[in-house]
């Protein structure tokens, strides 16, 4: 059946190491550092132009006898003015072997330089596009343990929130939408963005998804998760997928499709939507607890050497769970009753300590 519906959805597929320039250009984005004026690069041309001009001109002019028809300082600007423009008329022109050798020396480097200043913008940009794609090949080959967000909408924009909130760094997050105009806002956050149908390898691959850490689906179809969770887990086997899905009913289609966790969205803001008529104040603490900004937060650390063999309800911290080997046991649990090394515990967390902690 997995097999079905990948050649029932996918379509050809290339290496994407063979991608042309262009392609890489027209679907990966890496946010820069924002770019100076346009007008403030053609003056500060024009300035170094200016100087180089003047220099040319003092060099001339403390030369001036080696030069024909060469009197004044103006005579000098007007020699260097012509010469470094590549004018030459010939009025001015050295004549003793001292100034001939200047010229080649120093007057006709920076004749290029003064040439390479004028059109230093026209180079800029023909240059542009082979100096991005060196730089997005350049990511792709570093990029490691990573985390991509597949869907920039309501649930992918909070998960990046929450994952920006914990520590992960904007430059570990790569968002997958075919949305351009979401994904102009992603970038704008700092966020590698990849524009295409995740559904299709050869964008997962540019992702980077073989190699990230952890793959969150949040498209705003369930069948699209499903699809988009077959074609990660076959190409990413050992990353941890969290999907998300409208109606439980799908949520199975998902953990078999490889889902590690699977978030139901409708039945979940119901859930809080009844809480909230008979019990608001439940509903305030579980969206403080949710929000990662203020108030407080779900977290998980390492036990510390100090705290083997207690009991997790006697730490200073307010004990949710236990991790150990990759398996929750619940504070009521038997297996939570005494912490065990390697073990890691889910606590409530004030956000402005985290804050001053990190």
């Amino acid at each position: 059946m997995r097999d079905r519906l990948r050649d029932r959805f996918r379509g050809a597929e290339t290496d994407v190491d063979e991608l042309p320039h262009h392609a890489l250009l027209n679907v990966v984005n890496i946010p820069e550092a924002a770019p100076s004026s346009p007008w403030w690069l053609i003056v500060r041309r024009m300035l170094y132009a200016l100087v180089l001009l003047f220099l040319a001109a003092v060099i001339v002019y403390v030369d001036r006898d080696g030069y024909s028809s060469l009197n004044t300082f103006l005579d000098a600007v007007y020699y260097s003015a012509v010469s470094l423009s590549t004018t030459g008329y010939g009025d001015i022109a050295p004549v003793s072997q001292h100034a001939r050798l200047i010229n080649v020396l120093v007057i006709t480097p920076m004749r290029v330089i003064f040439l390479i200043l004028l059109v230093g913008t026209t180079l800029s940009v023909l240059t542009e596009e082979s100096r991005k794609t060196l730089q997005i090949r350049r990511w792709r080959k570093r990029m490691r343990n990573h985390t991509v967000v597949i869907g920039y909408g309501t649930k992918g924009r909070s998960a990046i929130t929450a994952l920006l909130a914990d520590g992960v760094s904007p430059s570990q997050i790569v968002v997958i939408d075919t949305n351009a105009e979401a994904l102009a806002h992603a970038n704008s956050k700092g966020l590698v963005t990849v524009q295409g149908s995740a559904t299709k390898s050869d964008v997962l691959k540019l992702a980077g998804v073989t190699r990230a850490r952890a793959v969150v689906v949040a498209p705003n179809l369930d069948d699209t998760a499903v699809l988009i969770t077959l074609s990660v887990r076959e190409i990413a086997p050992s990353a941890t997928i969290v999907a998300s899905v409208r109606e439980s009913e799908n949520s199975h289609l998902l953990a078999q499709s490889g889902a590690d966790s699977v978030v139901v969205s409708s039945e979940t803001a119901g859930r809080m939507l009844g809480l909230a008529t008979v019990t608001p104040s439940v509903t305030e603490m579980m969206e403080d607890l949710l929000s990662p900004d203020e108030g407080f937060s779900i977290a998980e650390r390492l036990v510390t050497e100090d705290e083997v063999g207690g009991n997790p309800r006697n730490l200073e911290d307010i004990v949710m769970g236990v991790v150990r080997s990759g398996e929750l046991y619940r504070i009521d649990a038997a297996e939570a009753e005494t912490i065990e090394p390697g073990d890691r515990i889910l606590y409530v967390r004030r956000n402005d300590d985290a804050a001053e902690r990190y």
